[in-house]
């Protein structure tokens, strides 16, 4: 489980490096789009924070970070349980 959750915070990582790239690179002088902006702060809950206050890039990848850690600790605890539940309800159907 230790290990699934460290591919969360890894995609965390993934995920907000892949946007400061992308913010580096898109030009200053275009509006950015609310596509790209509700994607944003989809995939980076600090991007909310960040369009009223002012946050570095590595505070916003570590809270990144963070997030996905905490949303895979929830997912798979949760994905443990209905397998754990699964498995007592398949014993209990095969017990005579």
């Amino acid at each position: 489980m230790k290990c699934r959750i460290a591919i969360w915070a890894a995609v965390g990582f993934l995920v907000a490096s892949g946007w400061a790239i992308y913010f580096l690179v898109v030009s200053k002088s275009h509006p950015i789009e609310p596509t790209v902006s509700t994607l944003v702060r989809l995939t980076c809950p600090i991007a909310i924070v960040g369009s009223h206050y002012l946050v570095s890039l590595y505070s916003a990848l570590f809270a990144n970070i963070a997030t996905y850690a905490l949303v895979g600790l929830v997912v798979e605890t949760l994905r443990r349980q209905l397998d754990h539940s699964k498995l007592s309800y398949d014993s209990s159907l095969r017990k005579p």
